[in-house]
């Protein structure tokens, strides 16, 4: 039986035989990915859900990364899988902290172009559809504006017009921001350019503060022709409970773990690149991040 399949397949084109195979896998895989790492969110986590399911762009992926929740929150997501086919959930065997977590997700996904949503925020719900329509003109990175949530929502106007650039212009306008715009929401990612950049770290290492910076850096050094726009399609929520604003002694002091190792890693990446007024700037903007948690604690 063997002898025959091996004299069929010889028989046959074999790079016409992968070729249709890649073509037909291709045709399944979904526009867009969404992952979302999940941890602990029960009071959220519906909302943020409900804001993927009901995109104007329906062929989307959304991938649950649960990072052994304690509360109902992998209850509630396991419920919405049941009645929607496009929610895929995977469950850490530990803690592994949000940066290993949506890396695995990024491994887990099936479509070229992907978005992280933070489990406590929502999107805008055209946001995948705006996304997908910018990133097939070829784009490697796009960056757009959000709505912020505390006392009353507000546009974070990080961004006056929309703009396109090459890399090294757009580090150049990096660096005079005041919001750095280091976060890793309310982009949109190539999935090739971030397996790329996984190649310069450690992909599991344990970080949920910081993390944000440590990603894009590297991923920022792979890009060629990034956008970004005015247009906000993201609603962060200030969560009081949540890791930035909590005010609990071991959260802070792990917050502060996580930021000095992330910098360090970013300073030890950063000889592989050439961009000295940049890197200038950001290390001023890291040390001052990293000396103001320190002073909270």
């Amino acid at each position: 039986m063997g002898r025959c399949i091996k004299i069929f397949i010889n028989f046959l084109n074999f790079d016409r035989i992968v070729f249709i195979i890649l073509t037909k896998f291709r045709k399944n895989m979904p526009q867009l990915s969404i992952i979302i790492p999940l941890f602990n969110s029960c009071d959220f986590i519906s909302r943020a859900l409900q804001s993927c399911i009901n995109q104007t762009l329906k062929d989307i992926e959304i991938l649950i990364i649960d990072n052994k929740s304690k509360d109902n929150s992998l209850n509630m997501v396991l419920e919405f899988a049941k009645k929607d086919p496009r929610i895929k959930i995977f469950q850490n065997e530990e803690n592994l902290g949000t940066f290993a977590s949506r890396n695995l997700g990024v491994l887990h996904s099936s479509s070229d172009f992907i978005m992280f949503l933070d489990s406590d925020d929502f999107l805008t719900l055209d946001a995948c559809e705006i996304t997908f329509k910018e990133m097939k003109k070829g784009f490697d990175l796009l960056c757009f504006d959000a709505f912020v949530h505390r006392v009353k929502t507000k546009q974070f106007y990080r961004f006056k017009q929309d703009e396109v650039f090459n890399q090294k212009e757009f580090l150049d306008f990096l660096s005079k921001q005041r919001h750095f715009c280091w976060s890793v929401w309310a982009k949109c990612f190539r999935k090739d350019i971030i397996l790329k950049s996984f190649e310069k770290i450690k992909i599991d290492e344990r970080l949920s503060y910081g993390e944000d910076v440590l990603f894009c850096y590297v991923y920022f050094m792979f890009c060629e022709k990034i956008a970004v726009f005015k247009t906000c399609i993201y609603h962060y929520e200030f969560n009081p409970n949540g890791r930035y604003e909590n005010k609990n002694k071991e959260i802070l002091n792990q917050n502060y773990y996580d930021k000095k190792k992330s910098n360090e890693l970013i300073r030890k990446l950063s000889l592989d690149f050439e961009n000295d007024t940049f890197h200038q700037k950001l290390f001023e903007v890291l040390k001052k991040e990293e000396m103001d948690l320190k002073n909270r604690i």
